[in-house]
């Protein structure tokens, strides 16, 4: 992993995993109530939704497949794109109706390269574009006038060591959202769809009949001082003490028993012991686009859902456990430990979840794909 501020983190090229955080209080006896196995097999299981008839849905991502795991545990499949270059992520189920989305382009850099939409599936398989959403960047770009990078403290030899040399990748040391689009997890409510897109770091509105697409919220940058010892491992020297404002990168999104909108944040940056644990969750009024910092100092967290009570399970990626959060005062559980989990959903009782979610995923862009066979899966466990 590049030693400078000006690698956003990828979660497709993620190939170097941090560290687990340290451990916090469990509320399970996991010899006592193991999680189960529901499927196996899969390839970048990074999103999962519960169907009728308790079916469980799950998305393939880099495989650029949604597929349905029936009762019996057999898995069949949905809809693949079947171009190489695409995702297929943020599954969501309303009756006999299968919400996804799908894109390509994602972070490349180049605006006429993005593609990304919202989709559903009817119960005899007919597929139906509900709103192009890459047409949506290019035309309005939520976040262009959201400032990150390092703030206006920066001295000019801080600018200087932060800038990435020219045959480097990277944002320069300071610059405003630039057009990107990567859909990457939606929630249903009635007419609305609500799309977390991670190139835009916004929560979209979508009307699921009309198509019509506004910005509810820009998350806010996630900002962080840059202390002695990180300027010093980053070689960045003289930008001890300068805020870097990084983007907020959304990666989750549901709907909570207080009608508020939950969203799961990525901190845009690299997750190393250096910078510490930077994901966060926000609620997001649906009404009026209000946007509060919930939770923080969470590693990684790809997923979350929200019981009836208000208790909120969120999968921490990269830091190999599902954590739970007291839905009144935010205090973390430790629900499970398990590797690489990606997504939660809870059905009545029972949590559902991905995990060994990178199974399968390219190295990086242009990186071939792993020759094992696919490890990631889907499991379940009861919730008390």
């Amino acid at each position: 992993m590049k030693r400078k501020l000006t690698l956003i983190a990828c979660l497709a090229t993620a190939a170097v995993i941090a560290p687990a955080s340290a451990s916090v209080a469990s509320d399970r006896d996991h010899n006592n109530d193991p999680y189960e196995d529901v499927a196996h097999g899969l390839v970048s299981p990074l999103h999962l939704a519960i169907g009728t008839n308790k079916s469980v849905y799950v998305t393939q991502d880099f495989a650029g497949k949604l597929s349905r795991i029936n009762r019996g545990g057999t898995v069949e499949g949905v809809y693949t794109k079947g171009v190489a270059g695409w995702d297929v992520a943020g599954v969501e189920t309303r009756g006999a109706t299968t919400f996804f989305l799908e894109s390509t382009g994602a972070g490349q850099g180049d605006p006429a390269k993005l593609d990304g939409w919202l989709k559903a599936i009817g119960p005899r398989g007919d597929v139906r574009e509900i709103a192009n959403l890459a047409d949506y960047e290019r035309k309005y770009n939520p976040d262009g006038e959201q400032q990150y990078g390092l703030g206006r403290e920066a001295s000019a030899a801080c600018l200087r060591e932060a800038t990435p040399p020219q045959d480097e990748p990277g944002p320069p040391p300071q610059y405003k959202g630039i057009v990107d689009s990567h859909p990457y997890a939606t929630a249903v409510q009635g007419n609305t769809a609500y799309v977390a897109d991670a190139g835009m770091n916004a929560i979209l509105k979508v009307n699921i009949r009309s198509g019509a697409v506004s910005t509810l919220s820009v998350l806010p940058p996630r900002s962080f001082t840059i202390t002695p010892k990180v300027a010093e491992e980053l070689k960045l020297p003289a930008c001890a003490g300068v805020a870097y404002a990084f983007e907020p990168v959304p990666t989750d999104v549901e709907v909570g028993p207080d009608g508020w909108l939950y969203v799961t944040s990525l901190p845009g940056g690299p997750e190393s012991p250096a910078l510490g644990d930077r994901g966060a969750i926000f609620k997001v009024n649906p009404w009026t686009g209000e946007t509060r910092l919930w939770v923080d100092y969470i590693l990684s967290p790809t997923g979350l859902a929200v019981a009836n009570n208000g208790d909120v399970y969120v999968a921490s990626l990269f830091g190999g456990k599902i954590l739970k959060f007291n839905g009144w005062k935010g205090h973390r559980t430790q629900f499970l430990a398990v590797n690489q989990p990606a997504d939660v959903e809870i059905h009545g009782r029972t949590l559902y979840a991905t995990i060994n979610g990178l199974s399968g995923a390219p190295a990086g862009p242009g990186a071939a794909p792993p020759t094992e066979p696919p490890v990631g899966k889907v499991i379940k466990a009861d919730i008390r």
